[in-house]
């Protein structure tokens, strides 16, 4: 057997390959050894072996043995298992090999058929090893005896071709060709036979098939010749027909067939045998000898056989018999649930996969037949995925829509495939696949700009507040990074101003704040995410500067000078509430940190006089009489509404008089008291330098007549240090502290004792100017309010 094997290998070493569009098909015979080559897929599909390895290219079975694997070094076919062609496919012809091959990014599926030719290497065999026959001597020519038929699991021209029968003396064989394909053997009596003469007949049976070289089979017959039985059983059909479905009961009986014998006593008994039968049949039904009753003795299966043929024989005493055949359909059930097999699965996929993508390669397969056997998948709704079936049995899970992994980051899929059978049976198997994420979204700010206040003089450093922005994406895609764009701010770098920290966006101030030199200002952040290539988008920043209560009120009228005296007259028939004079001040802070009040805290004489809390202005409370002193002393505080509060501080000499002279004799120690002081600070810097004279002998002429200039030069500007100062006041200020425009004109004069008198124009009708001694007095009658815009001004006395 081995030899014929060796040969058969060496024979069909050759094998017919035929491939399209994605198929491939090759023959070759069975029982050749491991190892041997049954194709080069890479050339038959027009691949690549870099193709074979990046796309784990594997070879799909469908049952648990491997007869065929793949090189993929190679690229080829080879044989991992012996196959024999007999136990594969039993009489099916052609008997065929499909596996699939699976190829992965992209998925790919390739179908392969292998025919496995047969080779003559199983001989015809007889069931039994000796068929005997009891024949009366009395049978006629012509009478038949049906021979057990010889087995050949073969196929084609090597299964079984003939028989013949040695010696021929009193039997010749005839062959009946049946419509199954298969021959129904006869032994033909042609010469009467005499039992006194010869008793038993031996005969030798034998098969051949049509295999090159030729195989054969042998079985010895012996006919025993019995006494005269003249009439043979008879069947009422010569052909049966029975059904019976796949779940049906052992012992559930099929037909009855019966046979009649025109004999009387025992040769007219009539007993029933099954003559002869496939092996897959041997043991499945049995037959009562006595009244033909055929029962079912083992469960059938439609998936493995639906249709059986049994030969009966009816046999009498006498050794006369007749035989009929019955043929049994098997009705199929829906026994069967639909197996879902997953060749190749990607766990997973990339949101920005185009759709028609495929994801998953199933194999269905359901055993039934006909409406059972035919299946229908669905999965689950509201999902981008659809099934869709490029070949019988194969199921392509695919990518329908668009994919936002933002929206769903991982599918559980459930593919459930039901069969048309009555009831439908069904199977489900579950997939997991999870959307892997691109960067296809920008940072988002939770608002679309940001405002923010930060107090003036703040510390460098100091954290001002934080801007949020958050990415839908994952991972690197999700981080995101904070920039400051670049811009001016008063034509400096914004980053002069501020920074932003780049994880936490985190702004901090980089220099101390002013709100009197800069309220507010605006920046933009740009928010980017880790993507390759990031994305960002922008938000605009806005940071006002809080006012801090930082400045104090600064006295804008009256001026306080060191070398003048001015005072404010104030007519003795000064009635109550005549305006002395108005104290105006600013805050340069704003809000309430510039909102200012004003206090009297010190005067001469507090009844007399009170100052306006809001306004400034200093008026009497009562009548001036004549006890009350002609000079007087007013300390007003000017205070801001800052916490705390910050404040100023004037002194307003007041004069209570209704003549120049009164008002002179008042302030003259004052000025002696001046001058005293003026001409004691000359004279301890000439003592100064007479002491530094005496050690600069070398160079003492030359001082001598630098001191007499110097002296000469002091002599002539003295006269002018006690000019008035004519302050200058904006005509409108801001904040609402000077809500008017005020007109002030003061007059001085000069040191009778220095230098001459000198006039100033009068600024109208009303000016008064004296000359005297100690020196010239301006006055300035109150001149009557016009508008609302022109503030009285009073009489004034410089000296």
């Amino acid at each position: 057997m081995s030899g014929v094997v060796m040969w058969y290998s060496v024979l069909f070493a050759f094998f017919l390959l035929h491939s399209a569009r994605g198929q491939v098909s090759y023959s070759i015979p069975e029982e050749m050894a491991k190892g041997s080559t049954v194709g080069n897929i890479v050339q038959d599909l027009g691949l690549d072996l870099q193709r074979l390895r990046l796309g784990k290219a594997r070879i799909y079975t469908g049952d648990s043995t491997e007869y065929i694997g793949l090189n993929k070094d190679t690229g080829l076919l080879l044989i991992k298992e012996k196959m024999d062609r007999e136990s594969l496919c039993a009489k099916t012809t052609p008997c065929a090999l499909h596996l699939q091959l699976i190829l992965e990014n992209p998925m790919e599926l390739y179908t392969i058929t292998v025919e496995i030719t047969d080779i003559n290497d199983n001989p015809p065999t007889f069931q039994k090893r000796r068929i005997q026959f009891e024949i009366s001597e009395s049978a006629v020519p012509g009478a038949r005896f049906m021979l057990e038929r010889a087995v050949d699991a073969d196929v084609g021209v090597n299964g079984l071709q003939s028989y013949s029968l040695k010696p021929t003396d009193h039997f010749v064989l005839e062959q009946q060709l049946k419509a199954s394909g298969d021959k129904n053997v006869e032994m033909v009596l042609q010469r009467p036979l005499d039992r006194e003469n010869k008793g038993v007949v031996t005969l030798l049976l034998t098969a051949t098939d049509g295999g090159d070289p030729q195989l054969s089979g042998t079985v010895q017959i012996e006919v025993t010749v019995l006494d005269v039985n003249d009439n043979a059983p008879v069947f009422t059909q010569k052909e049966y027909k029975a059904t019976l479905t796949e779940n049906a009961a052992k012992g559930t009986k099929l037909t009855t067939v019966s046979a009649t014998d025109a004999d009387e006593g025992s040769n007219g008994q009539v007993t029933y045998y099954i003559a002869s039968t496939e092996d897959s049949a041997r043991n499945v039904f049995i037959i009562d000898q006595h009244s033909g009753e055929v029962t079912l003795n083992d469960l059938v299966d439609f998936e493995k056989a639906n249709h059986y043929e049994l030969d009966i024989q009816a046999k009498d005493q006498g050794g006369l018999s007749d035989s009929c055949k019955l043929i049994i359909d098997v009705l199929d059930i829906n026994d069967n649930k639909p197996v879902i097999n997953l060749l190749s699965m990607s766990n997973s996929v990339s949101e920005d996969s185009t759709p028609g993508t495929v994801v998953a390669m199933m194999k269905v397969d359901d055993a039934d037949s006909g409406v059972n056997g035919q299946i229908h998948c669905i999965i689950n709704d509201n999902i981008p995925f659809a099934l869709t079936s490029s070949s019988s049995n194969f199921i392509s899970l695919r990518i329908e829509q668009q994919l936002d992994r933002e929206k769903d980051a991982e599918y559980n899929i459930s593919v459930t495939c039901s069969d048309q059978g009555v009831p439908a049976l069904s199977s489900s198997a579950s997939l997991s696949l999870q959307i892997s994420d691109v960067n296809d979204n920008a940072p988002v700010f939770e608002k679309t700009n940001y405002e923010a206040c930060v107090v003036e003089n703040n510390t460098p450093g100091v954290s001002i507040f934080s801007v949020k922005a958050s990415d839908a994406d994952w991972n690197q895609n999700a981080r995101v990074s904070y920039i400051l764009e670049d811009s001016t701010v008063n034509g400096v770098s914004v980053s002069s101003y501020v920074s932003v920290q780049p994880d936490s966006g985190v702004i901090t101030a980089m220099r101390t704040f002013d709100y009197e030199t800069l309220k507010h200002f605006h920046f933009r952040v740009k928010a980017q995410d880790g993507g390759s290539p990031p994305l960002s988008s922008n938000v605009t920043v806005k940071i006002t500067i809080q006012d801090q209560n930082d400045n104090a009120p600064q006295v804008l009228y009256p001026v306080q000078t060191g070398g003048s005296v001015v005072a404010e007259i104030v007519p003795r028939a000064a009635d109550v509430g005549y305006l002395v004079t108005k104290v105006v001040a600013v805050d340069v802070d704003s809000g309430q940190n510039a909102w200012l009040s004003y206090k009297l805290q010190k005067a001469t004489d507090r009844a007399l006089f009170e100052v306006g809390l809001q306004n400034g202005e200093i008026r009497t409370v009562r009548q001036v009489t004549d006890k009350d002193a002609v000079k007087q002393k007013l300390t007003v505080v000017v205070e801001d509404n800052g916490q705390p509060s910050r404040s100023a501080v004037v002194s307003i000499n007041v004069a209570v008089a209704d003549s120049f002279p009164e008002v002179l004799s008042e302030f003259t120690d004052f000025t002696h008291e001046k001058q005293y002081n003026d001409n004691l600070t000359f004279y301890l810097v000439l003592a100064l330098a007479v002491v530094s004279l005496l050690f600069i002998v070398s160079i003492i002429s030359i001082i001598s007549v630098k001191i007499y200039r110097w002296r000469q030069n002091k002599l002539f500007f003295k006269s002018g240090a006690n000019l008035p100062v004519i302050p200058y006041y904006p005509p409108v200020y801001a904040d609402g502290t000077l809500q008017h425009v005020y007109n002030y004109e003061m007059c001085g004069t000069t040191d009778s004792r220095m230098s001459d008198v000198k006039f100033v124009r009068p600024y109208s009708q009303n000016t008064l100017v004296s000359q005297s001694r100690l020196g010239t007095v301006q006055r300035e009658k109150k001149e009557q309010e016009v508008d609302d815009l022109t503030l009285e001004v009073r009489p004034c006395l410089i000296f």
